[in-house]
């Protein structure tokens, strides 16, 4: 068993010398299609006619919420899971998570027959838990927030052989969430505007990446005020740390930028944006109500983005994952409290 040592990193993230911040190319991403395409099934892009009619746009929803795990962090599991080193088939993959991204890593590791190991926070999503675990993975559960755990979890890499999968920095999962954005350009090649959450950054640079570069579109990132912690950097130049998350939705919870997603931002990303914990409580029950979906937090932030925003006269997409809200916010989106 070979045993990594963190090398130098450029965030406040522990990086090891198997993890490469070499930004990915779009011919990167559509070489990870023909991986991606192999093992999950192609998502939808739905008219939303309720944010239609309200923004006077064409609004589309890219239903990532019917991929397997409900979310579309999967698209890189695979990816990585495919190409993963022989060597690290008998100690596994460790990965920190809220829950999605844990979900990827645990369907990749059954996918392809490698034990998974994912530190959480000690108050996580239950649901999302019981399904990383039902995917065959070991869940650990450790500090007060996400960073806590993936600060136990890079230590473990470290000691332990295990090889650590990066919540963004990782070539391979932004290239596999980047397929996305080719489904996208192929259902629908005229699109002016992607308006993407932001947590650790994979997603919203595969749209860069893809409809951004191939197709010319405005990509903007949204985050809330209350885990706002990539939207400084971008806004101000930096990757220093946030000092605390106190955001309901989780898929967004990060204290820290990653240094390679926002390398992709900085060259590609349009804007950057702020939404309030009342917009996204508020988005969550309305789209329960009038479009009868369910959507996490995470997903209402950019949802809730582009109502407050000018998009009239224009075609927008917007990524939607939503299986995975837990009952209890779901209960609480259902009373309005």
């Amino acid at each position: 068993m070979t045993k990594y040592e963190p090398i130098e990193s450029p965030d406040a993230t522990t990086v090891f010398p198997y993890h490469d911040l070499t930004p990915p190319t779009p011919a990167d991403v559509y070489k990870a299609r023909s991986v991606v395409s192999r093992y999950l099934p192609r998502t939808p892009l739905v008219r939303s006619e309720m944010l239609s009619n309200e923004t006077d746009a064409d609004v589309y929803l890219k239903r990532e919420d019917t991929l397997p795990t409900g979310a579309f962090k999967v698209r890189g599991g695979v990816t990585l899971g495919q190409r993963l080193s022989n060597e690290f088939y008998d100690t596994g993959l460790i990965a920190a998570s809220t829950g999605n991204h844990g979900q990827s890593v645990a369907y990749a590791g059954r996918e392809f027959d490698v034990p998974v190991t994912i530190a959480v926070p000690e108050d996580p999503n239950p649901e999302k838990v019981a399904a990383m675990e039902t995917l065959g993975a070991t869940v650990i559960k450790h500090g007060d927030d996400y960073d806590d755990a993936r600060e136990w979890a890079e230590k473990q890499a470290a000691q332990k052989g295990y090889r650590y999968v990066h919540s963004a920095n990782e070539p391979d999962l932004i290239a596999g969430v980047g397929t996305a954005g080719i489904e996208v350009f192929e259902n629908l090649p005229e699109v002016d505007t992607v308006v993407c959450p932001v947590g650790g950054g994979s997603s919203v640079a595969g749209y860069c990446l893809t409809i951004g570069a191939i197709g010319g579109a405005e990509v903007i990132g949204v985050q809330s005020e209350a885990a706002d912690a990539t939207y400084r950097a971008f806004h101000e130049g930096h990757l220093d740390p946030g000092e605390r998350v106190t955001t309901m939705a989780e898929g967004i919870a990060s204290r820290v930028p990653f240094a390679l997603p926002m390398k992709i931002m900085r060259e590609r990303l349009t804007d950057m944006r702020l939404v309030s914990e009342t917009t996204i409580q508020q988005t969550i029950g309305d789209m329960l109500t009038d479009e009868r979906l369910i959507v996490e937090g995470a997903s209402a932030a950019a949802l809730g983005a582009i109502r407050e925003m000018d998009v009239s006269d224009s075609t927008v997409v917007v990524p939607v994952s939503g299986r995975n809200l837990s009952t209890e916010k779901l209960r609480h989106a259902i009373s309005g409290e």
